[in-house]
């Protein structure tokens, strides 16, 4: 038992410490405030650390991710301030200072060494502010019936969510020492991000214009002298985010370590805590952090169903991309995560991505349910199934929202995340090296097993993978060539690099190429005996492809007046090898002469050099499509002639040529809004046309084979005369409507059989507004004078 002099002793010191740490903002001041913090945990056992944990701890936190406690008022907005020692260690290119600040936070060091003894006794729980999680859970824990679910829907809430006392009726995220730590870990590059926000940037077009946050955060597009000041501006945080994750999370075969755990979530968090719930709860704290966060269906569809739960999020998020800044240490992440999938792909016992998920019900397992359920996927085999849905829809939403007047920074460096996640089977220990140089040789040892020398390339034994994430070899392409499509214009040269380094992925192996393409054959087939058994083989997994698309893209579509490529029925459909004016072929061409275009109008010395790079790209087409797309690229002096395609494509914002006479190929109701038109009532009108297309049926065509059938009266025997006005004027009225009706229902039959419908587009037009406006002027000026005569 400990004294009370004593214990008055320790929280004395702890406010020393802690008042210390508040002052350090120097190098110098840093260092002394480390060095007090680590003799004061050296000289003290875990229960003499309560006080240190009660009031030095949240301090240290603070102060060393420069979260400024004074805009506590309004904590919704609250910033990353540059004192932070993280970031002060970035600015003074200290690798002294950065050193001591990662031994403190090392996972092996003693710091990390007494939270875990501290959980041990259960001395300190926290509460983790509500404006800090992230905004779904925010928005959820508003509504006091999703708040009682909240912990059954989400694991990394789960027994975690209280009762606010003081309130009573709102709920609150209560933590111990380790979780609070790296919940505030995990918060700050998003803090960072909503801090530094969308930065704006002036796109202008010149000969030699080039936007160079482009070049800077793609791997081969950019000097390595701006490559290694990034890295040094991160290097400190990557480096205590891969320590975290080398040692909370395995990616070997976790179930070494839990020999009689029956399933996985089951154990509570506390001292000598299996690591698997260590490992889940890490990842799931950056999967909702960084993935989900504002995302207006952060869950699984069918699971949201299941419990009776809907989120109306799309009101009140909308049509918000994620917080920028995140796809580097995201990118970090999800390569590690993905050794456990190389781990797999070694193992004969592989992860079946396209069996029925066991589901777990009310706490207890059972695999015959498969209503009111959460599922349970085993982390042991792969990491892969957790961050499937998340990742998808995180870099789909950064391609889908990407402003146009932002800098492209954030969508570049989720694109480098994307095509790393295409090729898993190239992850190898040099990415890690930098990273891995304070973990010791065992670590690196440990690596080694994980990932063994293999050749960097797609081989059978990757085949389950590529299956389990289908939609990022294919869907996901034909939202980034409308991404693609949408921001041509701000730099050719390095769009089409990023391009063409998408489907040279998809074409580096003729194995790899006929997957895709078998699977989107089966897809758009049915099960029919055939020669081909692979075709037969790959057949059981459409449904869970088809079921994949429309969770994965629930709700991501943009309005049909906004010339997206993404309409209501887009997440049916698979269209990277369809022909049809919207398939990828077609979208692919149009974009090899937009970019030809381009590239041509900019000139300059790299003009024959980005042609050939074009050539490759056609080439790279032709193999993927089986055969040639167009002809070859034109000389300077013949691209006059085509350059009219770049204007189908051409951004509302970026207007400064003159209009030429187009014709749309798609439906031209749906057309994207020009420049003539008024955009909020073109929508308006183009939903009144739909409405009334449907109320006339005249959105199906009707068919000429059908013979016609001819309505007929019944005539009476009792026929009697006409007599009187009255009866004459019936006759007359009755008449008259019935020639309308036949009128109308002639002219609906006419519009039928030649496919012609209702646009009342036309009247969103300026010029007929314009004249509209002034009639009514005229007409109104005319009464008043008319009046006042």
């Amino acid at each position: 038992m400990i004294s009370r002099g004593y214990a008055t002793d320790t929280q004395s010191k702890s406010s020393d410490i802690a008042a210390a740490v508040l002052a350090a903002s120097s190098p110098l001041q840093i260092l002394a405030a480390c060095d007090a913090v680590e003799s004061f945990l050296h000289k003290h056992t875990a229960d003499q650390t309560r006080w240190f944990f009660s009031i030095t701890f949240p301090t240290l936190i603070c102060k060393i991710f420069g979260f400024d406690e004074s805009s506590s008022a309004s904590a919704a907005v609250k910033s990353v301030s540059p004192s932070g020692w993280i970031d002060i260690a970035a600015l003074s290119n200290d690798t002294q200072l950065a050193g001591r600040i990662f031994s403190l936070l090392s996972p092996t060091g003693v710091l990390l060494s007494s939270i875990v003894a501290a959980d041990g006794l259960s001395l300190v729980k926290y509460v983790f502010p509500v404006e800090r999680l992230p905004e779904w859970v925010r928005y959820t824990l508003q509504n006091e019936r999703d708040s009682l679910v909240l912990s059954d829907l989400c694991p990394l809430f789960k027994n975690r969510l209280k009762e606010d006392s003081v309130k009573g009726s709102s709920f609150q995220v209560q933590l111990n020492v380790f979780e609070y730590y790296m919940f505030w870990f995990v918060y700050y590059p998003v803090c960072r991000g909503n801090s530094e926000g969308p930065q704006t940037v002036s796109v202008r077009r010149s000969r030699r214009f080039r936007l160079e946050n482009w070049a800077y955060s793609i791997p081969g597009l950019s000097s390595t002298k701006r490559g290694m000041e990034q890295k040094n501006e991160g290097d400190l945080y990557m480096r205590l985010l891969y320590a975290y994750l080398r040692a909370y999370v395995p990616v070997a075969d976790m179930k070494a370590h839990q020999p009689y755990r029956s399933s996985l979530l089951h154990y509570s968090f506390s001292y000598e805590t299996p690591i698997v719930e260590k490992a889940e709860f890490l990842v799931n704290t950056l999967i909702h952090f960084w993935l989900v966060d504002n995302d207006f269906s952060p869950l699984p569809v069918n699971l949201c169903k299941s419990f009776g739960v809907t989120f109306p999020f799309r009101s009140v998020l909308g049509e918000i991309p994620p917080t920028s800044g995140l796809g580097e240490v995201v990118n970090v992440c999800v390569k590690y995560l993905n050794l456990s999938s190389i781990a797999s792909s070694d193992r004969n016992d592989q992860i079946d991505y396209t069996k029925s998920p066991k589901w777990k019900v009310g706490g207890t397992f059972n695999a015959s349910q498969s209503s009111n359920v959460v599922p349970v996927v085993d982390s042991g085999n792969s990491w892969n199934l957790w961050i499937q849905r998340p990742l998808y829809r995180f870099i789909l939403r950064t391609f889908l929202y990407c402003p146009m007047e932002s800098s492209i920074k954030n969508a570049s460096q989720v694109f480098t995340l994307w095509v790393s996640y295409l090729e898993p089977w190239s992850i190898s220990m040099e990415e890690f090296a930098e990273l891995d140089l304070d973990l010791g040789k065992s670590n690196r040892g440990t690596l080694k097993e994980v990932t063994p020398s293999m050749p960097h390339g797609y081989t059978s034994s990757w085949q389950v993978f590529v299956l389990a994430n289908y939609l990022y070899y294919s869907s996901l392409v034909m939202h980034f060539i409308g991404f693609a499509h949408k921001f041509l214009h701000t730099d050719p040269e390095v769009i089409v690099k990023m391009v063409s380094q998408v489907i040279t992925i998809l074409t580096s192996s003729a194995e790899l190429m006929d997957i895709i393409k078998n699977v989107d054959i089966v897809f758009h087939s049915k099960p029919a005996g055939s020669s081909k058994s692979m075709l037969n083989a790959l057949h059981r997994y459409v449904p869970a492809i088809r079921e994949q698309l429309q969770d994965w893209e629930d709700g991501l579509s943009e309005a049909d007046a906004d010339g997206s490529f993404l309409h209501e029925n887009w997440n049916k459909d698979l269209r990277l090898f369809s022909d049809g004016e919207d398939g990828g072929q077609k979208l692919l061409q149009l974009f090899v002469l937009r970019a030809e275009s381009e590239l041509q109008s900019i000139g300059g010395e790299n003009l024959s050099k980005n042609l050939e790079g074009l050539d490759r790209l056609k080439s790279k087409l032709c193999q993927l499509f089986g055969g040639p797309i167009m002809k070859p690229v034109s000389t300077p002096e013949t691209v006059q002639c085509e350059y009219i395609q770049d204007e189908i494509f051409k951004p509302r914002s970026f207007a400064n040529r003159a209009m030429v006479d187009i014709k749309y190929k798609g439906d031209w109701m749906k057309r994207p809004i020009s420049d003539d038109e008024i955009g909020w009532l073109a929508k308006v009108l183009v939903k009144l046309s739909g409405w009334l297309n449907e109320s006339l049926g005249l959105s199906q065509v009707e068919s000429s084979q059908e013979s016609p059938t001819w309505s007929y009266v019944d005539v009476s025997s009792d026929t009697r005369s006409v007599c009187g006005p009255m009866e004459m004027i019936k006759v007359v009225l009755c008449s008259f409507i019935s020639w309308l009706l036949m009128l109308r229902g002639a002219g609906v039959r006419f519009m039928r059989e030649h496919g012609i419908r209702v646009n009342l587009r036309v009247l969103a037009s300026k010029k007929v507004v314009v004249v509209l406006l002034v009639i009514a002027a005229f007409s109104l000026l005319r009464r008043a004078f008319f009046g006042v005569g």
